[in-house]
């Protein structure tokens, strides 16, 4: 339990690293996106805009997903092998809707980067080279640090959920001390 609590504590300092991270980026994106404003277009500000919008959700959607069919196929892995098709069926349902959606969704996905080449052809023209340079990190980074947020909350979940279920088999999570848990198991052999 000590060494999963140290994990976690690892893994907790790592999150707050990351949403540093996220808050410098961000702010790059804020300056990029003055700097768009001040010397492109309206209608070229508006495509930088529904870009990054777009980015953000697909990138999320495509996260989600994938997320959401880990869980099931890892369900159906953990399943016994008795267990009836007609219990199996509603699973393998989801686990086929999932894959299409997930097909859609990088559909979706490499929509956005044909788009993103666009943008940056546009902005290439516009900018400096050194301000192209913040935008094409801005992007790169906004779409690998989303990546590894979500990774972060998966393996601090994970954790979370491998201490509590260590704290319930050993009784520690029902309220029952380990002495009582001892005595309740050492009764069944006076029996």
């Amino acid at each position: 339990m000590e060494s999963l609590r140290k994990k976690l504590g690892v893994l907790r300092e790592a999150q707050k690293g990351l949403q540093e991270d996220i808050r410098a980026n961000a702010q790059l994106g804020d300056e990029v996106e003055n700097m768009v404003v001040s010397v492109c277009k309206p209608n070229e500000v508006d495509k930088y805009r529904m870009f990054i919008g777009d980015l953000d959700k697909v990138v999320s959607l495509m996260l989600s997903l994938s997320g959401r069919l880990l869980r099931v196929e890892t369900t159906l892995d953990t399943l016994d092998p008795e267990t009836e098709h007609q219990d199996r069926l509603p699973l393998l349902e989801k686990k086929r809707q999932l894959m299409r959606q997930l097909s859609e969704a990088q559909d979706l996905k490499d929509h956005v980067d044909r788009r993103e080449q666009a943008v940056s052809r546009v902005l290439a023209r516009c900018l400096t080279p050194e301000q192209h340079r913040d935008y094409s990190h801005f992007v790169k980074m906004k779409a690998a640090l989303l990546v590894e947020q979500r990774q972060l909350e998966d393996k601090i979940r994970l954790g979370e959920e491998q201490l509590r279920g260590l704290r319930e088999s050993l009784g520690l999570g029902l309220g029952l001390g380990i002495g009582m848990g001892i005595g309740i198991s050492m009764g069944y052999g006076h029996y």
